[in-house]
């Protein structure tokens, strides 16, 4: 079965209908399928996809910040350009909030298809590649760099404040792109801790009463 960039595996068949399928195509699909989500979930595209979300945010904020600065100017013109700006912040923040909840939805239906289809058997050699190890080391340390970084861009911008010669929107705007900096590194530090604990607990043998009756037709959580 072949399968496009976006399209997903197929969940595994139910164990009632396995006795009745060739056991050979069925690891070999399970080997596939297997690696291809694994290699969609911690994919270095998938890294940049979410720092390419992070990163509309990141404007949609900087208008947020420009329309502060331009309503603190109390000028009738300035308060027109901070209407636009706002607009502007609106009708890029609401699309990436759209465009981070699909991509949430979407990983969260592969990892219940991922787990799915490691319980459909065991694989010696398949199994351990599920792990990534280098994967999940770089999307560990690219994710703390990034969540550092936006720590110290939030603090510097809030402890650099003098009353009086700093604008309310440049504060608002430097203490924001550090917020979702930290919270973009949260996150990718966040699920490759969670892949490399899942891909722990996968890798252990399986029960005895497992091995002779695989239960296909759950998915794990």
């Amino acid at each position: 079965m072949r399968m496009t960039g976006r399209e997903l595996p197929p969940p595994p068949p139910p164990a009632h209908l396995r006795e009745w399928l060739d056991e050979t195509v069925v690891r070999a699909d399970r080997a596939r399928f297997l690696a291809d989500l694994s290699r969609r979930g911690l994919g270095l595209g998938r890294l940049a996809l979410l720092w390419a979300v992070a990163a509309a945010f990141a404007l949609g904020w900087a208008f947020v910040g420009l329309a502060v600065t331009s309503f603190e100017a109390a000028d009738p013109v300035e308060s027109l350009f901070g209407a636009v700006f706002a607009a502007t912040a609106v009708g890029v923040l609401v699309p990436a909030g759209i465009w981070f909840v699909r991509g949430a939805r979407r990983e969260r239906r592969e990892h219940e298809l991922l787990c799915g289809w490691v319980e459909a058997g065991r694989e010696p050699v398949v199994d351990p590649a599920l792990r990534a190890p280098v994967r999940s080391l770089v999307w560990l340390g690219a994710s703390l760099a990034l969540g550092a970084c936006g720590l110290w861009t939030a603090f510097a911008a809030a402890a650099g404040v003098r009353p009086g010669a700093t604008a309310y929107g440049e504060v608002v705007g430097f203490v924001g792109l550090g917020m979702i900096l930290w919270i973009t590194g949260l996150l990718g530090a966040a699920k490759a801790a969670t892949h490399l604990r899942w891909a722990a607990r996968a890798g252990r043998p399986a029960p005895a009463a497992a091995r002779r009756r695989p239960v296909l037709s759950d998915v794990a959580g």
